[in-house]
């Protein structure tokens, strides 16, 4: 058994290249080898979003505080408040972060394959992120 205590993970700020507005990830685990599976705490301030990523085996996502977005390439923008689960497929174009003038955070779990858990892609222009219709 091993306990990692609150803190023992430093708190890291989300980089431009990935996201959008103001973002802290929180790293809470990273199970060793052989597993694969990680997860982080990541908190978005309104307007705040990722950039358009895949996961090589998927990404669950468990919603904890505040009211955020999510999207799947060429689907509509959709609402996701505390308590939701939402899992995106493996390989599956999409994004996700805070409402307009609401933060939210979120528990993100995903698993490495050959070494990787994301392949970021393009930034959310302000106009997706606006648009309530699909990509």
């Amino acid at each position: 058994m091993e306990i990692k205590r609150v803190g023992s993970l430093p708190s890291a700020k989300g980089p431009s290249e990935w996201f959008t507005g103001t973002v802290r990830i929180d790293p809470l685990f990273q199970a060793p080898d052989p597993a694969f599976v990680q997860g982080a705490s990541v908190t978005f301030e309104p307007g705040a979003r990722t950039a358009w990523h895949t996961h090589p085996l998927g990404q669950t996502l468990v919603v904890t505080a505040g009211c955020g977005l999510a999207q799947r390439w060429e689907g509509p923008i959709e609402e996701i408040r505390p308590g939701d689960v939402v899992w995106f497929s493996p390989g599956e174009k999409h994004w996700h972060g805070a409402q307009a003038t609401t933060a939210m955070t979120h528990i993100a779990i995903q698993e490495k394959k050959d070494g990787k858990v994301v392949d970021w892609l393009e930034q959310v222009s302000d106009e997706q992120y606006r648009d309530r219709g699909a990509a």
